[in-house]
């Protein structure tokens, strides 16, 4: 992608209004805390105090709209601390330059690792860095220091005791995640009906186990619904694929398809049942046709063989979900989630336990070619460099820049020109807005305040539509806070928007002088997750060589490894593509169709495990050797795609026509989708392997093929590109 186009992305995703859901009620009572705080500190104190307490309890309440699966009073905990830590610290070393700008670059750097730990870290820490630029222009002794730490740590406070007092949909994120992961099966089943090899995006799943682990606290108090549908889903989803597949199940034509058709009907709609019974805390009721559907007559049933077993297996499931379904989540009612008596529950660390885990986090990241580790690199340089070149400037509020040049920058290339964008456009209509507020009404002190906490909750409440937009009021919000002190707009607005401007420019360029692109890691994200996808596949045929409870933990455990190497790779690529940088190692349309091999190969390995055998039950010994080649084969050519090496699969086609000679060909079904396997794996090879002349002109073919597309959608015959949205 070239550097225009890029930009053109850039402006169209941090413009693009996110179609997502309100959440009016949490930004009432975020903005209460703000309230709670200025109104009697401004009252009772001063307009400083109330500037202080403000910053605390806005970015407290900010903090607790990340996404996180720990309770958000605890995070709002958290911020206040951080926020009053950084305060105090930064005025200690605010005497001189050359004691607070290393302070700032050391503070900085570690707000960048912190994205190690998740994004809700990340931009937890990017606004104590923000508190430490502010702050230091406010206290005039060590005492004051203390006193404005303290008020700044009371918005948290004030925040964290809200959320306990006025709870609002407790374990809400927890079952919308739950939920979600049903209703994606749901959809999975619908497109199932008519396109029998239709994708499934496993993040819904993903985000569901997220949401599952729970300190030994949060298990206590956890709603009964909460417990097994998860489980259960994940069941599901592979006996779906394999009831739809006309190699391995349902016939492609005739009454079979009809009747998996019916039964693929029945079961999206008892798993969207479930999923608004758990979403809404009640009951839900079954269409009584899907009900009907769900019988199978033992007589007259149409399917037969391995579509027989697997409506047999799916029926069987959809009883559970019924259950669930009937019983939303009244005490007591919902049924036991399936598994061994004394099953534990998904373990996440206490704040406490937290803290190795967050070390060994860190450390992972601490060498040159990781994106966090150069994210923070960046920050450490920007943050002392924007103070520098703000102080220098003849305006006042210098700290603007540096602030928001460590507010939109991101560990990737997209978000952070985005967020740049989108900053600068959203402080432009908000000072606009709260200017021409401040004309008309010529509002006191109090007025002000009153004014930057009805901005603040504005904020609270479009924060998931869009940075621009959140943006817009939160520069309202500081224009009328600093009037609430005394200052004239006419002072603050141009500053605040030269600042802004200056500070986005910088982190603009810092990501052009010390990038971190995925483009030239595409090759070794391929290479993962073929290696994982190896060990997933042989984990299944291992488990129909000899079923057993350990191979089929080990099955679910290299599963696990699969998904996450399949989401490191969808990010990488969707980074990729948004980048100005010529490809290296994998063109755009190799890339493209060596994901879609990948995906075939893992859809094989899904439907192998959706007809996996009972413990103890029937093994197919030809299996153990074709997974021994698989997970061999697999290994090698991840190598060699690191290498830019053509993979070669001479053990899967050896171990495979071992296992059609053998005598009685062992499981028919397992074969085929063994067979299927190496097919995607054929396909994988046709996508990334090169003749010596393709490798060393592919890169000027794709770079003629980008200015190519590039001069269509110049003149309008290119197709049209819509704005991805980019989440916060």
């Amino acid at each position: 992608m070239t550097w225009l186009r890029a930009f053109g992305e850039v402006v169209r995703s941090g413009l693009t209004i996110e179609e997502t859901r309100l959440e009016p009620l949490l930004a009432l009572r975020a903005a209460a805390g703000v309230a709670i705080v200025v109104g009697p500190a401004l009252w009772l104190v001063s307009p400083a105090y109330a500037a202080s307490a403000a910053l605390g309890a806005y970015s407290a309440g900010g903090a607790t709209f990340q996404r996180t699966w720990r309770p958000r009073k605890v995070i709002a905990l958290g911020a206040g601390a951080g926020l009053a830590l950084s305060t105090f610290v930064g005025y200690l070393a605010a005497g001189r330059l050359v004691t607070f700008l290393p302070l700032l670059a050391v503070w900085a750097f570690a707000a960048g690792m912190a994205w190690a730990v998740g994004s809700t870290a990340g931009i937890v820490a990017a606004t104590t860095v923000g508190s430490m630029l502010v702050t230091i222009t406010l206290p005039t002794s060590v005492g004051l220091a203390l006193e404005h730490a303290g008020v700044i740590a009371l918005g948290g406070v004030t925040q964290a005791v809200l959320i306990l007092l006025f709870p609002i949909r407790r374990w809400g994120a927890h079952r919308d995640a739950l939920a979600d992961a049903l209703a994606a099966v749901a959809d999975y089943a619908r497109r199932l009906r008519h396109d029998p090899t239709a994708p499934f995006d496993p993040e819904p799943l993903m985000t569901a186990r997220d949401a599952a682990a729970v300190t030994p606290s949060q298990a206590r108090t956890r709603p009964p619904v909460l417990h097994g549908p998860r489980g259960l889903a994940e069941r599901i989803r592979p006996v779906v694929a394999a009831l739809a597949d006309p190699d391995v199940g349902a016939p492609a034509e005739g009454p079979g398809r009809d009747r998996a058709r019916e039964l693929l009907d029945a079961a999206a709609d008892v798993l969207d049942a479930a999923a608004r019974s758990i979403r809404r805390g009640t009951p839900a009721e079954v269409r009584p046709e899907s009900m009907d559907a769900l019988r199978v007559d033992e007589e007259h049933e149409v399917l037969e063989g391995p579509a027989r077993q697997a409506a047999e297996q799916l029926v069987e499931l959809l009883g559970e979900a019924l259950e669930i379904a009937g019983s939303g989540c009244a005490p007591g009612t919902t049924p036991t989630p399936p598994g061994p008596a004394g099953a534990q529950f998904l373990v996440r660390p206490t704040m406490l336990r937290l803290v190795p885990v967050v070390v060994r986090a860190v450390r992972r990241e601490l060498r040159p070619d990781s994106p966090v580790f150069r994210h923070a690199v960046r920050l450490a340089a920007v943050a002392p460099l924007g103070y520098l070149i703000a102080a220098r400037l003849p305006l006042g509020h210098g700290y603007w820049a540096p602030l928001a040049s460590v507010m939109v920058m991101r560990p990737d290339f997209h978000r952070t020109y985005a967020r740049a964008v989108a900053r600068l456009a959203g402080t432009l209509a908000g000072v606009a807005l709260a200017t021409g507020t401040v004309r008309a009404l010529g509002p006191d002190a109090h007025v002000s305040g009153a004014l930057a906490v009805v901005s603040a909750g504005l904020s609270y409440t479009l924060n998931r539509t869009g940075y621009a937009y959140s943006q817009c009021f939160t520069a309202a919000y500081v224009v009328f806070l600093l009037g609430m002190g005394g200052q004239a707009w006419e002072q603050t607005v141009p500053e605040r928007v030269l600042l802004t401007l200056l500070g986005g420019a910088l982190a603009m360029l810092a990501y052009v002088v010390f990038p971190a692109w995925e483009t030239p890691r595409l090759p070794g994200r391929l290479a993962d997750w073929l290696a994982a996808n190896g060990r997933y596949a042989a984990a299944v045929l291992r488990d129909y060589a000899e079923p057993t409870r350990e191979h089929h933990a080990a099955m679910r455990r290299a599963l696990l490894e699969s998904r996450e190497a399949r989401a490191t790779w969808q990010e990488a690529y969707d980074r990729a593509r948004r980048e100005p940088v010529r490809p290296r190692g994998l063109t755009s349309r190799e890339a493209q169709e060596a994901q879609e091999a990948l995906k075939g190969f893992g859809r094989a390995a899904m439907l192998m495990e959706g007809h996996v055998p009972r413990a103890e039950s029937r093994s197919v010994p030809e299996a153990e050797r074709f997974a021994g080649a698989l997970e061999t084969d697999t290994a090698k050519a991840a190598a060699a795609v690191r290498e830019h090496r053509n993979p070669d699969w001479g053990r899967v086609e050896e171990a495979l026509h071992s296992w059609k000679e053998a005598a009685g060909n062992g499981s028919p079904v397992v074969r085929r989708e063994a067979e299927l396997q190496k097919r995607a794996l054929e396909d994988l090879a046709t996508a990334v392997s090169r003749t010596p002349l393709e490798r060393d002109v592919g890169s000027a073919r794709e770079e003629q093929r980008v200015r190519a597309a590039a001069a269509a959608e110049g003149d309008g015959s290119g197709p049209a590109h819509r704005a991805p949205t980019e989440p916060e």
